[in-house]
C-alpha cells in the first residue's frame, strides 16, 4: 500500500497481509503491536507523502527494524520529473536517495530499495535499484508527452460495451440532454449503455469516438451517467447487441486523453468498479 491510509484502511491492509509505506514514528504506533511488513519512504522532493528529514526517516527504519512484530523490507522515494528527458532534478533525488540508502544498508544489508516508476523505469537505469514500480506502463501506455522511447509498450486494456438500441432520428429531431445533438440529416442513433458514472468522460460530449465491427463512429450529444450516444450515419449497419469498443485498436486511451484534455492513465484510472473485468493472456481467457 503506497498512499495514506485511514485507521479502518490500515486494519483492511493489515488484515490482507499487505506491505505497508510508514515515514512517521506516529505511523508505527497506529500498527501498534499488529504484525506489519513496511517499507520507509522519504521525500526527495515530490513534496507529497515521505518525509523529508533523513534522521527522521533514518529512525523510523530503525524502529522498524528493531521492533518484534515489524519487518523491515524496504526503503522508496518517488520521482517528480522522471517523464522528462535530461531532468537534472532526477539525478538530485537519485543521488539524495542513493545516499540513504547506503546509510541504511550498512545496519540492513538485505534492505529492498526501489524509486522508478514507468517512465524511469524506461529512460533511467540508474533509478532501478532492486525493483521498479511500473504502473501505466502494465496497461502499455506511454508515460512521455512524446514518442519514441515506449515505442516498444503494447497496449494491454480494452474497453467494450453494446449497442442497447437503435433510434431512427429524422433531419432536425435532437438527442441526449439539453438537445445538444441536432440531425442535420436523416441518421439512426445508437445508444450505448456506458456513461461518466462508469468513468468514460463526460469531456468526450460532442468529441469522442467508438470503434463498432472496426469502423469508428462519434459520439454526439452529452454523455450522461449511464449511457451515450453515437451517431450511425443514415446508411449505418450496426445493430442492437453489437460489440462497441470504447477503447481499442482503433480508438486508444491517448485518443481519449487527447480528445478529454487529460493524461493517459487518468483515462484508466477513471474505469469505475461497475464495469466487468476479464482478463486474458494473448486473447485466451485467464483466472487471474
Amino acid at each position: 500500500m503506497l498512499g495514506a491510509l485511514t485507521d479502518e484502511e490500515l486494519a483492511l491492509a493489515l488484515r490482507a497481509d499487505a506491505e505497508i509505506v510508514v515515514w512517521h514514528e506516529s505511523f508505527l504506533r497506529r500498527i501498534g503491536e499488529r504484525r506489519a511488513r513496511v517499507h520507509v519512504k522519504l521525500d526527495t522532493g515530490l513534496m507529497r507523502l515521505g518525509t523529508r528529514d533523513l534522521e527522521a526517516a533514518t529512525e523510523v527504519a530503525r524502529h522498524a527494524a528493531a521492533s518484534p512484530n515489524l519487518r523491515l523490507l524496504g526503503a522508496m522515494t518517488h520521482l517528480a520529473t522522471a517523464d522528462e528527458p535530461g531532468s537534472l532534478f532526477v539525478a538530485e533525488q537519485l543521488e539524495q536517495f542513493a545516499q540513504w540508502v547506503a546509510r541504511l544498508r550498512g545496519a540492513h544489508p538485505r534492505l529492498v530499495a526501489h524509486a522508478a516508476n514507468s517512465a524511469a523505469t524506461i529512460q533511467e537505469p540508474d533509478s532501478h535499484f532492486d525493483m521498479v514500480r511500473t504502473g501505466m506502463a502494465i496497461y502499455g501506455l506511454n508515460p512521455f508527452d512524446r514518442d519514441g522511447l515506449a515505442g516498444e509498450l503494447e497496449p494491454a486494456l480494452s474497453l467494450s460495451s453494446y449497442i442497447a438500441d437503435v433510434k431512427v432520428c429524422a433531419r432536425g429531431e435532437t438527442a441526449g440532454y439539453g438537445r445538444a445533438f441536432v440531425a442535420r440529416e436523416a441518421t439512426r442513433i445508437a445508444v450505448i449503455p456506458i456513461g461518466y458514472a462508469d468513468g468514460y468522460p463526460r469531456a468526450l460530449s460532442g468529441r469522442g469516438k467508438v470503434e463498432i465491427a472496426g469502423k469508428c463512429y462519434p459520439v454526439v450529444g452529452w454523455i450522461s451517467m449511464d449511457n451515450l450516444a453515437v451517431d450511425l450515419g443514415p446508411t449505418g449497419t450496426p445493430n442492437h447487441g453489437e460489440e462497441v469498443l470504447l477503447i481499442g485498436s482503433n480508438v486508444s486511451v491517448d485518443d481519449i486523453a487527447r480528445w478529454a484534455g487529460t493524461i493517459n492513465y487518468e483515462v484508466i484510472c477513471r474505469i469505475g468498479p461497475r464495469v466487468m473485468r476479464t482478463y486474458h493472456r494473448d486473447g485466451v481467457p485467464s483466472e487471474w
